[in-house]
């Protein structure tokens, strides 16, 4: 399944590109710790020797492996890993990484825009000094988490579930500064769904630069005024920076451009 998701010429393309092609025969070429590594993601709860034992197993079985390989200790496949280093997984990813939705794909598509969504999540990752320092323990009442934490926002195609586009930072680090950075993945044939912890005035405005259709939330503090009704129970509204509602009524502003006013139209439930 891997060498069909990930074809081979294309692997040996990225170690290329990253400069991770090595110059001498090894034991653990580049291009088999890259697909090493995809493995670890799908037997994570195994050992390094026994992902690694199942890899290869799965190779032979295919012909492509010779019998007389012997599987390399955990410490010698840390260093081939350590060698790889993260940049070509990153590369690889942004190679594959695409919505795979169908035209009758249940769940995938609205009214003809394929509906995606934005959502970000907190992980553990090992307690090492690099990823302390990179990504620190997060405090609580009691002291601070036994592990380095990292935050991650993915972009998602719905009824597929296929991650297009991720950005990876430290807990502190806000879901809305690492949506922007992944906002080059959004098309204008999408439909955008997001939580409420996502809404800012200034992120709806870079979001709407990529011309696909917003549906998000907002927390009830947020001030939308009626414009108009509309027949279903839905209302035209606006949106003004936070700043400028706040000028408003304490009467330092009157007037506000119109290339300030954003029209939405809200949906309450």
């Amino acid at each position: 399944m891997l060498t069909r998701l990930f074809d081979r010429d294309l692997v040996d393309e990225v170690l290329v590109e990253t400069g991770r092609r090595e110059k001498r025969s090894r034991l653990l070429p580049a291009r088999v710790v890259v697909y090493y590594v995809l493995a670890l993601c799908l037997f994570f709860g195994d050992g390094y020797e026994e992902v690694m034992r199942k890899l290869v197993n799965g190779l032979r079985f295919l012909g492509t492996w010779r019998d007389g390989w012997q599987v390399p200790s955990t410490s010698a496949i840390s260093q081939a890993r350590q060698r790889l280093g993260e940049e070509p997984l990153r590369v690889l990813f942004e190679r594959v990484a695409a919505p795979m939705a169908q035209p009758g794909t249940r769940g995938a598509w609205f009214h003809g825009w394929r509906v995606m969504a934005v959502d970000g999540v907190i992980l553990d990752v090992p307690d090492t000094a690099d990823n302390v320092e990179a990504f620190g323990k997060k405090p609580h009442r009691d002291g601070e988490s036994p592990f380095p934490q990292v935050r991650i926002v993915g972009l998602g195609e719905c009824g597929t579930h296929a991650i297009v586009a991720a950005a990876i930072d430290s807990w502190r680090v806000y879901e809305r500064e690492l949506l922007e950075r992944i906002l080059d993945g959004v098309e204008p044939d999408m439909v955008v769904l997001a939580d409420r912890g996502f809404f800012s005035y200034e992120l709806w405005c870079q979001a709407r630069q990529t011309e696909a259709e917003l549906v998000w939330r907002i927390s009830d503090n947020v001030e939308v005024p009626v414009l108009e009704w509309l027949p279903d129970g839905s209302y035209r509204s606006e949106l003004l920076p936070k700043q400028i509602k706040v000028d408003l009524k304490r009467g330092k502003q009157r007037n506000v451009r119109d290339e300030m006013r954003l029209p939405i139209r809200v949906v309450e439930y």
